[in-house]
């Protein structure tokens, strides 16, 4: 059997040779299997074509070239669409197809091939993946519209991340008033939750934090101000009793919220240029994610020659964008967390410490720090450092 598409016309004889192979007494290997289902599902499809797409794409997934891969998925693509309407796990067939489809394109950098397929998705129910490679490609509209139309027919939940998907595309639309309403949601029930002690102080403490940022940007500094005043307060009580319960790994929910922090620093996405769905924790496409993280070995020259330059409010800006790619890259592993992560945010500080006409970007730098800390379960200075912050922001 070959790795590749059968496209000759199919004889009886094949056929027998098909059945015999599945029928013996010897287990065939898988890529024997798939060249027998590509047989039978010729003349058997509603038998063989769901075991057709079932071995395509565990096949595909075992294989690292990317080329092969994406002939496979594609194949199992194309053979999900083939099985009847009605035929138990058609729907999850085609979904899973599709889905390893469109990943596999858009790691070769076929992205126009690639929202093809999201788009496919999405009219078979699936809007989640279009939604986020929207996102990526700067159309944040109607990546928001599909995020609504999601939630409103009940195929998407009022969680942490749909939430927090739903606000960022928002507020990248320029909708800020619709993004304060979802996220002031998200915060809503995040205090009644801590109070229920179904989530994290932590987790609560960085909605806040996040909420106030949002205010600034919109300009309603009275509300960020009161944002900022309740999450020092729930800082004070883990500082001084530590969480009433005990959670599990919470890093996903800092990350996310802090790299969301920093997309205005960063170019504008377009499809030529994607970058991250910011506001979702994972399911950033690889051409996007390639494109954040590796951009890191020029960040890191242009702070040097900053530095050696003395241009030190330039220096924080940038520093903070490679603060920022560590994270997403590493932020959401607890292994050896702390070692990992905190040189970046102290070196934050330190920098913005050296600007003592730049309040603003000290307060922003013991801002990440505090919800550093957080997330590091250090909740003393988290709180230090926060309050800080907060007399720096919020002063006369």
């Amino acid at each position: 059997m070959t790795d590749t598409g059968n496209s000759g016309k199919t004889d009886q004889n094949a056929v027998l040779r098909a059945r015999v192979l599945l029928l013996g007494s010897g287990e065939p290997s898988l890529w024997a299997r798939i060249g027998a289902y590509r047989v039978l599902a010729q003349v058997s499809p509603k038998a063989y074509l769901p075991k057709l797409v079932d071995a395509l794409v565990e096949r595909g997934h075992e294989l690292r070239d990317p080329e092969v891969r994406v002939r496979l998925f594609a194949e199992a693509a194309e053979a999900a669409r083939r099985i009847e309407a009605g035929v138990p796990g058609r729907t999850e067939r085609l979904r899973h197809a599709l889905n390893a489809h469109q990943g596999v394109l858009f790691a070769l950098g076929r992205r126009a091939e690639g929202r093809a397929v999201c788009e496919e998705l999405a009219a078979a129910g699936w809007s989640g993946r279009l939604a986020l490679v929207l996102a990526e490609e700067g159309r944040f509209r109607e990546a928001a519209e599909l995020n609504e139309r999601s939630v409103r027919d009940g195929n998407g939940e009022h969680t942490f991340w749909s939430r927090v998907e739903w606000t960022a595309n928002l507020e990248a639309a320029g909708m800020r008033e619709e993004a304060l309403k979802v996220f002031g949601e998200l915060v809503d029930d995040g205090r009644r939750k801590a109070a229920e002690q179904r989530t994290a102080l932590a987790v609560l403490t960085w909605e806040l934090v996040h909420q106030s940022r949002m205010f600034d940007a919109a300009g309603r500094r009275a509300e960020a101000v009161a944002a900022r005043r309740e999450a020092l307060g729930v800082l004070e009580e883990l500082a001084a009793t530590g969480e009433p319960r005990t959670w599990s790994c919470l890093l996903s929910w800092w990350a996310t919220l802090f790299v969301l922090s920093g997309r205005d620093a960063e170019p504008a996405a377009g499809p030529g240029a994607p970058m991250p769905p910011f506001g979702t924790g994972e399911g950033w496409s690889a051409d996007a994610r390639a494109a954040y993280t590796g951009d890191l070995p020029r960040l890191e020259e242009e702070a040097a020659l900053l530095r050696a330059d003395g241009r030190l409010a330039e220096l924080v800006d940038v520093q903070r964008r490679i603060t920022l790619r560590a994270v997403s890259r590493d932020g959401h592993s607890p292994y050896r967390f702390e070692e990992r992560m905190r040189p970046f945010l102290d070196e934050g500080v330190a920098l913005a410490r050296r600007l003592p006409d730049d309040p603003g970007r000290l307060a922003r730098a013991l801002t990440d720090r505090a919800a550093y800390f957080a997330a590091a379960r250090t909740f003393g200075p988290a709180h230090a450092d926060f309050a800080e912050a907060v007399a720096l922001l919020d002063r006369p």
